[in-house]
Parts: C-alpha cells; sequence; structure tokens
C-alpha cells in the first residue's frame, strides 16, 4: 500500500505531462506518481515515464473508466487526482493530502470557482455551465459544495473502494460529488489558483454534449438517490396537467349539466392514476434507497477493517526491516 498516490488520468497530454508529473513529485516526494494513458496518439506515456511516473493504460476511452480502473488497480491511505493539462497548481497537493490525513475527510474538493476559474478560464459556456451544475446539485441535495465539477481531488481509501464508478466520461466528477453528499461523507474544501491550458494544449471537452451529459447524470442520480423527492415532484406535475384539461370541462359542466369531452375527461382521470402510481412508487423506491444507506455504512466498515489489515502488515514489514 502506497502512503500517497497521485492519479492522473491522461489523454494526448504530451505538451504538459512531463511537468506535471516532476511538479507532484517535487511537493509530495514520498508520493507514487500513476499516469494512466487513455489511448494517446502522441507520446504522453513516454514523456510520463521519463519524468519518473509509474505509467499504466486504460484502454476503454473516457475519464471515467480510466477512474475506474484507477480505483480498482492501486491501494493507498491517500489519493490525489490531477488533470495531465498543467491547470492544476501542485502545491496545494500537500494541503489536500493533510486534511485526508489529520482531519479524516473522505473527499476534498480544489475549489476553482472561488478564486481565478472565470477570470483564467476563456470558455464562457464553461463558466456558465460550472455555475448551473453547482446551483442544481447544491439546491437538489441541500449542500454547499464550492466546485462540483474540478478534476483536482483528494480521497480517502475508504472513499475510493466504496465509490461505484458508472459514468464513462467527464460526467464523473458530478457523480463523485453527488455520492459524497448522499453518503453523508465528509468533505473539506481547498481554494486552489485556477489556470487555463497552455497555448497548444487542447480541452478534450465539448460543451455541449458533454454538458448534456452531465445534466442527465444529475437527474439520474436524483432519481437513484432521493427517489421519494423526485417522484413525488412527478406526481405533482401529472396532477397539474390533469387539472388544467379538467377545469375547462368542470366549468361547462357546471354551467350545462352535461360533458361534451368525454375523452378529456377520461384522460385526465388516468393520469391521476398515474400521479398516485407514481407518488407510492416513490415511497416505495425511498424504502430501497434507505436499505442501500444501510448496507453502505456496513461495506464502510469493512473497508475500514481492511485498511487497518494493510495498515498493520505494512508496520510489520517495517519493523522486520529494520531488524534484520
Amino acid at each position: 500500500m502506497d502512503k500517497i498516490a497521485v492519479l492522473i488520468p491522461c489523454y494526448n497530454e504530451s505538451k504538459t505531462i512531463e511537468k506535471v508529473v516532476k511538479d507532484f513529485k517535487s511537493v509530495l516526494p514520498e508520493a507514487v506518481i500513476y499516469v494512466y494513458d487513455n489511448n494517446s496518439s502522441d507520446n504522453t506515456a513516454e514523456k510520463a515515464e521519463k519524468a519518473g511516473a509509474v505509467v499504466r493504460h486504460e484502454y476503454m476511452q473516457g475519464k471515467g473508466n480510466v477512474i475506474r480502473r484507477m480505483f480498482r488497480e492501486i491501494d493507498a491511505e491517500v489519493y490525489i487526482m490531477a488533470d495531465g493539462d498543467d491547470t492544476y497548481p501542485a502545491e496545494y497537493a500537500r494541503e489536500m493530502a493533510d486534511k485526508v490525513i489529520f482531519k479524516k475527510a473522505d473527499m476534498v474538493v480544489g475549489d476553482r470557482l472561488s478564486s481565478t476559474y472565470f477570470t483564467e478560464n476563456k470558455r464562457p459556456f464553461h463558466n456558465l455551465g460550472n455555475t448551473l451544475v453547482r446551483g442544481s446539485i447544491n439546491r437538489l441535495f441541500k449542500n454547499n459544495i464550492k466546485d462540483v465539477m474540478t478534476g483536482y481531488r483528494a480521497f480517502s481509501y475508504n472513499f475510493v473502494k466504496t465509490f461505484p464508478v458508472l459514468s464513462q466520461g467527464f460526467e464523473i466528477e458530478t457523480e463523485m460529488t453527488i455520492h459524497a453528499v448522499d453518503k453523508n461523507m465528509a468533505v473539506e474544501n481547498v481554494i486552489i489558483d485556477y489556470r487555463d491550458r497552455p497555448d497548444g494544449s487542447e480541452s478534450k471537452l465539448n460543451t455541449y454534449s458533454d454538458g448534456f451529459k452531465v445534466l442527465k447524470t444529475i437527474i439520474r442520480l436524483y432519481k437513484n438517490y432521493k427517489p421519494r423527492q423526485f417522484f413525488t415532484l412527478f406526481s405533482f406535475l401529472l396532477v397539474i396537467i390533469a387539472l388544467i384539461f379538467f377545469v375547462p370541462v368542470f366549468i361547462t359542466y357546471i354551467k350545462t349539466g352535461l360533458v361534451p369531452q368525454m375523452p378529456t375527461l377520461v384522460m385526465c382521470g388516468f393520469v391521476v392514476l398515474a400521479a398516485i402510481q407514481s407518488y407510492f412508487s416513490g415511497l416505495i423506491l425511498s424504502t430501497i434507497a434507505q436499505k442501500s444507506k444501510q448496507d453502505f455504512e456496513y461495506k464502510l466498515v469493512q473497508t475500514e477493517d481492511k485498511l487497518k489489515k494493510f495498515k498493520s502488515e505494512n508496520s510489520d514489514k517495517k519493523v522486520k526491516g529494520g531488524e534484520l
């Protein structure tokens, strides 16, 4: 088990990866730097290895797939995750790692939005997207996460080994944030300076398609993690639709005693039945979600025991090595 593992997912970052690896080695000399190359067509892997990183490969395209592989393969007491594009300064890594080690944080967020992001980032729709996503998640999940989509984070062993990676692409950061909030994990915040990509380095993000995927992820996770609220809202909307169509029918009936729009009345009845069904589906799924949270707590205990066993084995090896 590593004391600190720095995880850097990479796709065509040959212009910056060497500097990124050297910066993290300078700030965290005791850390092992892992660069996971995701089918780069340039010499990213060669440059990373030359700079002193442990280079591995993930052949399924997408950042989520890379992180899934990282989290499965690497055991460490503290994980630092950053991008290979040199937009996140390595000098904040020590503070982030300390929050995991000494304050028992499960996830530490490198907060760009409270410092230089809106001035450094030259893509205005990215600014709007970050603000929209942060506001949506904080409102829906009743929290105050400062930066939802940052790629600069620190994690505990417990978080990494219990986090189910479902997303395949850049929406993975949103999924991490919602998971931590829903499972009541300890989240800390470190304000970092953000710098835009250097000239010649191109972003892999597609503003519109990736933004749409992120919004879909928020809706999907809200449905999965908060089913009672989600289906109650859906039920309420169905009732509103039924009322909109029912009121004219009812007014006609009051005036004439007749119901000439019988198909509309029947439709309103079916919509109300769907609303009732939706509401009770939310109640049932809410019970299942609560059971899932209870199972997650048991899993956390098992993961904590495994971490203690790792630490004990490492300690025994050090003692034996000292005796030898």
